[in-house]
């Protein structure tokens, strides 16, 4: 089978992330030396989840109520930010049913509001945060100036507050060190490259995350443009280099492809950081067409990304119930690992 030529087996998902505050109060730095924050983080938690429960259904988390397993697994699934667990005294996240909405009241601003989605529709992920910030913004006035435009707690954010963010899949690009100049490149170019988990996060499983960087004196069209022109650029660039890798390695990269799907599929444990380098080898032989199944390879790819977040450790935990020692993730881990990835009904091709 040849290489999936697709944006699918490379652009994992979006996500669409605005920034807000309101009029009326400190901005949430300041906030946590009020001596009325409690009071006033009370408050702007009520508004906003009387506006947004009457969008969707979503479920309160209070951080100075949680414990700080269900914060681990809330910040696994991508859900809160440490910044929002650093303000437990203030902050809350809303988070929708089908965890496609998360939105965080007194992180760094008083609102961040985000739409994660499979996939890379930037459009659609776009229109989906504005509609909700344009719900809330009828009834909590929202901070603005006439030169600046939206006010946030970071310069960076200034202007539209918007960061438009979409996760790739760069094995070739990145095991074959073209991503080291391509960081640089796209640094000068005003975009940004995090790991899995934003800001301060390693690269993991062939992961980048590529983001705009500034906000202040760009549309929000120039934005979008601006991350879809480089996600193009940089889909044809691993394309490219999937097909001069699978020809110049061949039976070595095949072989070291196999055996992690060996490992995989007959370990007795393993931890997480091996599970995910793992993984990215699976969804790498996959799309280069050694690999296959009943599904087309994107949908395999998106069946392991899925379970790549569904056993990390407070994951794992959530799963068994119960609080595991490091030993007994580990050894859970693989256990749950060969179940699903037989269900997948892989093949060598």
């Amino acid at each position: 089978m040849e290489v999936i030529e697709s944006c699918d087996s490379i652009a994992v998902s979006t996500r669409m992330r605005l920034a807000r505050n309101f009029e009326g109060y400190p901005f949430p730095n300041r906030l946590l030396r009020d001596p009325h924050a409690a009071e006033q983080a009370t408050e702007m938690i009520s508004l906003i989840s009387a506006e947004l429960k009457l969008i969707d259904a979503f479920v309160l988390y209070e951080m100075k109520n949680i414990s700080d397993e269900n914060a681990a697994f809330l910040s696994e699934r991508n859900l809160i930010s440490r910044d929002l667990l650093a303000n437990r005294k203030i902050s809350a996240a809303l988070v929708s049913k089908d965890e496609r909405i998360s939105v965080m009241i007194n992180e760094e601003d008083h609102l961040r509001i985000q739409y994660f989605m499979k996939g890379f529709d930037l459009v659609k992920a776009y229109e989906r945060v504005l509609n909700l910030e344009e719900q809330i913004a009828e009834f909590i006035p929202i901070a603005y100036d006439a030169q600046f435009g939206y006010l946030t707690a970071c310069p960076t954010n200034l202007g539209t507050g918007l960061r438009a963010s979409v996760m790739l899949f760069l094995p070739a690009l990145s095991r074959r060190g073209r991503m080291r100049k391509m960081v640089s490149v796209l640094n000068k170019g005003g975009l940004t490259v995090r790991g899995a988990y934003g800001e301060g996060s390693n690269t993991e499983g062939d992961l980048f995350q590529i983001s705009n960087e500034m906000t202040l004196g760009l549309s929000e069209n120039h934005i979008l443009n601006l991350v879809d022109m480089t996600v193009t650029t940089l889909t044809d660039m691993e394309i490219t280099e999937r097909m001069r890798m699978k020809a110049e390695e061949g039976l070595a990269l095949s072989d070291e492809l196999s055996r992690s799907y060996g490992v995989l599929t007959h370990c007795r444990k393993m931890d997480s950081n091996e599970f995910i380098a793992r993984i990215a080898d699976l969804k790498l032989a996959i799309a280069l067409g050694w690999l296959g199944g009943e599904e087309k390879g994107e949908l395999l790819m998106g069946r392991l990304d899925s379970l790549t977040a569904e056993l990390r450790p407070a994951n794992l935990n959530r799963l068994e119930g119960r609080k595991l020692s490091p030993s007994e993730q580990d050894v859970a881990r693989a256990s749950y690992a060969q179940k699903a990835i037989a269900e997948l009904n892989l093949r060598e091709n």
